[in-house]
């Protein structure tokens, strides 16, 4: 049976999850999901408090199809390479592209992106990268969720999912009819800022990051 995974999104970069170039994936963070997730389940990502997004939908993604991160890099080189981040590109969804290593050595080459070497162990440590054909993005407008889908919300680390039964299918009929943001980027990420020029980002973000699950 399809599982519902929900989790708090403290930083929305556009990295994790990556909505751009027409496909919505998940390759670096949330390595547990990643391991675990598969396609048919649905991911389904809230906003923090300290934006006062709490109980409001981020984004929300059907998984289509799931591969190894070294089997999503070739992907990207072949198919998506709008994935594959360019530092020095003029747009920030340049910057943000979550394909940031490159397998084709041993170990993995981390490129210039929105993570550091910091960050290295916990992102290949979900092994997969989750992708999405069928996913609602509404970035720095979120959508609040009804009240009777309240209990999905998980504030916090962590993620729900067994105790996200009850609510898959009615979660299903609601989203789906959120037409505005089916397969499309509603509204641009909230922290899109802190990528939006080519020179380092704060340390401190790349800590927060490797730290929350």
């Amino acid at each position: 049976m399809a599982k519902l995974f929900s989790y708090c999104i403290p930083f929305d970069n556009g990295a994790a999850p990556n909505p751009f170039w027409g496909m919505c994936t998940l390759n670096i963070c949330k390595p547990v999901i990643r391991k675990v997730a598969q396609v048919g389940d649905w991911i389904v990502g809230t906003g923090s408090a300290r934006h006062r997004f709490e109980n409001k939908v981020v984004y929300a993604m059907e998984v289509t199809a799931k591969m190894t991160m070294a089997e999503y890099d070739l992907y990207c080189k072949k198919f998506l390479p709008e994935k594959i981040p360019n530092w020095r590109g003029k747009s920030y969804k340049e910057r943000v592209g979550d394909c940031i290593y490159d397998f084709s050595t041993e170990p993995p080459k981390l490129l210039k992106s929105v993570h550091v070497e910091e960050n290295r162990r916990r992102d290949l440590s979900g092994v997969y990268t989750l992708l999405s054909d069928h996913f609602y993005y509404f970035g720095d407008h979120p959508e609040p969720l009804p009240d009777y889908l309240l209990p999905i919300v998980n504030q916090g680390q962590g993620y729900k999912s067994t105790l996200n039964k009850p609510y898959f299918e009615a979660f299903v009929d609601w989203i789906m009819s959120q037409a505005k943001a089916k397969n499309s980027v509603y509204s641009e990420p909230k922290e899109r800022m802190r990528f939006a020029f080519t020179t380092d980002v704060e340390c401190g973000h790349h800590r927060k990051c490797s730290h929350t699950e």
